[in-house]
């Protein structure tokens, strides 16, 4: 797992698992993705006491709201963050950091975004569903970037016309669009 990885290299001082369940792992695991994840960190060898989770967040930006809480309370906010992320989330993931995480007076001095090396194809499995629910889910994602800027949720994200036209292409054909918001 990228993220104890990322810990086993020295990257961070502290592990922080955020999730109740997402849009691929709903109804498919009977545990938050928090303790999921946080069950792999320490079968890795990642001492439980390098690890907090925060299982009660449903989208990505009570992750990022629900995280600064939990890190408050016990006064471990950081000037410098590691999100770790889906592929196709690592742009959203940034722009909705920036708009939930709370101003304080510990300011970020450094944020990085690490994504997983996987290609698309490789992507699909048993925990996350097949080929065509990734991609419904990379379809609603990207249907929120323009929406959720304007819902001032996050700030603007750039999207090439040529994934925007890929985007309504798909759209057009109904075959992807399970996961849009109306």
């Amino acid at each position: 797992m990228e993220t104890a990885m990322l810990w086993f290299e020295g990257w961070a001082d502290v592990i922080v698992f955020t999730g109740r369940s997402g849009n691929l792992t709903k109804g498919r695991w009977n545990r938050s993705e928090a303790e999921v994840f946080r069950d792999i960190a320490i079968s890795m060898g990642v001492p439980s006491c390098k690890i907090y989770i925060e299982t009660e967040s449903r989208n990505t930006g009570e992750n990022i709201r629900f995280t600064h809480d939990l890190l408050k309370k016990r006064n471990k906010v950081p000037h410098r963050i590691i999100l770790v992320q889906k592929p196709h989330m690592g742009k959203r993931t940034v722009a909705t950091f920036w708009k939930q995480w709370p101003q304080s007076n510990t300011p970020i001095v450094s944020l990085v975004v690490r994504t997983l090396r996987i290609t698309l194809e490789r992507y699909p499995n048993n925990d996350v569903g097949d080929l065509g629910d990734v991609i419904s889910v990379m379809m609603g994602y990207l249907q929120r970037l323009p929406l959720y800027y304007k819902l001032g949720f996050q700030t603007h994200v750039h999207i090439p016309s040529d994934i925007w036209d890929s985007f309504l292409f798909l759209q057009k054909t109904g075959l992807y669009n399970s996961h849009f918001i109306s």
